[in-house]
């Protein structure tokens, strides 16, 4: 940071040409001084999720992707297919931050007693535009990492631990008690089966491959489906019996998998009906997808009754749905517990410039099961 009479910080920018052009970038942005209530945080650790890549990305076509700039302010530019421009026409023109959550340490605060009071601890923060050097947030955005943790450790420390809690949280709001989960051999996955294994929740667990499936039985996971099996459907129609789970968290979004959970979850259902109803079981059946790992169409053939939704689910607007009181005692959760039910894993640390290299775009762009990458916008 610049503590001249400019302060200055690197920023990693996403900008949408009106063209249909990707241009990713470093940016020198001011770093205000701290409002009373604010703090000055030195980001060391900010992890690529997929809910981050969409504003990263935009959906460009990287095997066009061109590189100019020097090697420590790289820009990348990329083409975006024409279908995808129309979505994003909000942003066209528009220089972005990108980045949801990260941790680091406070090196400066407002006149407050609480800002005062984060002056050189390690905090995690979920405030956007984390893909930068430092970044000026509110007390009340900081959480104060255990005694001992890392900024690397705690950098995971809001989207995937509570989207796990919420899915917990949704699934006992409305009913239901056990649940299913794909794509569930991700950081996310295998944090929700420790959740579940320490809250004897009963947990459906979809894959893609054997090996994914391997893992999460490694790890104690109990009703694992491999959804490119022959056998799939009738793996888990038995797991839905087992667990009773009629409610499910679909990070996929197109296909059939969303139709076949309910098809599933109907048969089981039927299994205990005492009379035949052409309007099939009385009982709930709720998928939410949440990802979109699949871009293409959401299929489904319906012959799973009428008792039956589907929606979207985000974590965010979740918890602003349950309130500021339920939606801390999640949060504390995560601290108490962050290097053991929510810790995270990453398979690489880059700086900012090497985020935008292509080499390291390719791996971290294909959101692939242990191949979650971990920023350090001050590393060099």
């Amino acid at each position: 940071m610049n503590t001249g009479g400019g302060r200055t910080a690197l920023q990693l920018r996403s900008l949408v040409r009106r063209s249909g052009e990707l241009e990713l970038s470093l940016a020198s942005v001011a770093v205000p001084r701290p409002a009373p209530e604010e703090v000055v945080v030195r980001i060391e650790a900010s992890p690529i999720n997929p809910s981050d890549l969409g504003l990263l990305l935009a959906g460009a076509d990287l095997s066009t992707a061109q590189m100019s700039g020097s090697a420590s302010r790289p820009v990348l530019t990329a083409r975006i297919p024409e279908a995808a421009i129309k979505a994003l026409a909000g942003r066209l023109d528009v220089s972005m931050p990108v980045g949801n959550e990260g941790a680091g340490v406070v090196v400066e605060a407002g006149s407050s007693d609480a800002a005062q009071a984060l002056v050189g601890k390690a905090v995690a923060v979920l405030a956007g535009a984390m893909y930068s050097q430092y970044r000026c947030v509110r007390c009340d955005q900081c959480l104060v990492l255990p005694e001992g943790a890392t900024p690397a450790e705690g950098a995971s420390s809001f989207v995937n631990p509570l989207t796990a809690l919420g899915m917990i949280e949704t699934m006992r709001r409305e009913g239901h008690t056990a649940l299913v989960h794909t794509a569930a051999a991700s950081n996310l996955g295998q944090m929700l089966n420790r959740v579940c294994r320490a809250d004897a929740v009963g947990l459906v667990n979809i894959v893609r491959t054997q090996q994914q499936a391997d893992t999460l039985k490694a790890l104690g996971a109990e009703h694992v489906c491999n959804a490119s099996s022959p056998a799939f459907l009738q793996d888990l129609t038995q797991a839905l019996a087992a667990t009773g789970a009629t409610i499910a968290f679909d990070a996929i979004g197109g296909g059939k998998l969303a139709g076949q959970i309910l098809t599933c979850m109907e048969a089981v259902l039927n299994r205990s009906a005492r009379e035949y109803s052409r309007y099939g079981s009385s009982t709930h059946k709720q998928v939410y997808i949440y990802g979109s790992l699949d871009t293409g169409v959401t299929e489904f053939r319906r012959n799973f009754g009428l008792a039956w939704g589907v929606g979207g689910w985000l974590v965010f607007p979740f918890l602003e749905k349950i309130g500021p009181a339920a939606a801390q005692r999640l949060k504390q959760r995560v601290a108490a517990e962050l290097k053991t039910t929510f810790a995270s894993h990453y398979s690489r640390q880059v700086s900012l410039a090497e985020t935008l290299q292509p080499e390291a775009m390719a791996v971290y762009s294909k959101r692939a099961t242990g191949a979650k990458f971990l920023i350090n916008p001050n590393k060099s």
